[in-house]
């Protein structure tokens, strides 16, 4: 099968997959995630198959709506490239990107990747972009909103300290999210353009920010 081929199924399968999805993590999300990739890969000397379908995968069962677990989203992926006869060097990056591409596994195994690529690297830069800037703003709100949380509470300070298990148990208010994972990515970005892309929308949420507690009343 052709890569363009095996691109295009992929996007029909993903689409259909979350076609119910919480709105920060729909198609719309992955479509931004998968156009980012590849503009980033353009100068990067990566497998551009391996970074496209790692883009277009990379949510397709997020472990915070499966009650925490994180090998479905790997099985799924597994499975669907694997009834495309997908090579089985692909699939298994793919996979790995899958396993490795979120923020919260900085958060254990004192920081530091259980696995690294080229092609892991520009993915988590492009999803890590659709974090930041307004876009990431209307994301945290939206989530916050499907999780029932506060906006802002000014008695439940950010935790700059957190464990794994505890920013996935967390419950704080949506701006607590901001210094507890928003606001660090700038300095997580892998590629020179992602990490230039990066610095734009962050100082973005800096302004949001000093706007959000002018109007709260308080000063930043």
């Amino acid at each position: 099968m052709k890569e363009s081929e095996i691109i295009a199924k992929t996007i029909t399968f993903v689409k259909d997959t979350l076609k119910n999805a919480e709105g920060g993590h729909d198609w719309f999300h992955i479509q931004r995630v998968y156009l980012n990739a590849k503009e980033i890969a353009k100068d990067q000397p990566v497998d551009h198959l391996v970074v496209s379908l790692g883009a277009l995968l990379h949510d397709i069962a997020d472990a915070k709506f499966h009650d925490g677990d994180e090998t479905i989203g790997p099985k799924v992926a597994q499975g669907f490239l694997g009834s495309m006869d997908v090579d089985a060097k692909t699939i298994d990056h793919v996979v790995e990107i899958i396993n490795n591409i979120s923020f919260k596994n900085r958060l254990s195994n004192d920081g530091k990747p259980k696995f690294n690529s080229k092609e892991l690297q520009v993915v988590q830069d492009a999803d890590r972009l659709d974090a930041l800037g307004a876009i990431g703003i209307a994301r945290a709100f939206n989530y916050g909103g499907f999780k029932n949380r506060e906006l802002y509470n000014p008695d439940i300070p950010p935790n700059l300290n957190l464990s794994k298990d505890e920013y996935k148990k967390s419950k704080a208010p949506t701006i607590n999210h901001f210094y507890e994972k928003l606001l660090l990515l700038k300095d997580t970005m892998n590629t020179p353009m992602g990490a230039q892309m990066a610095q734009e929308r962050h100082e973005f949420m800096l302004a949001y920010l000093r706007q959000f507690y002018k109007e709260w009343g308080e000063n930043l």
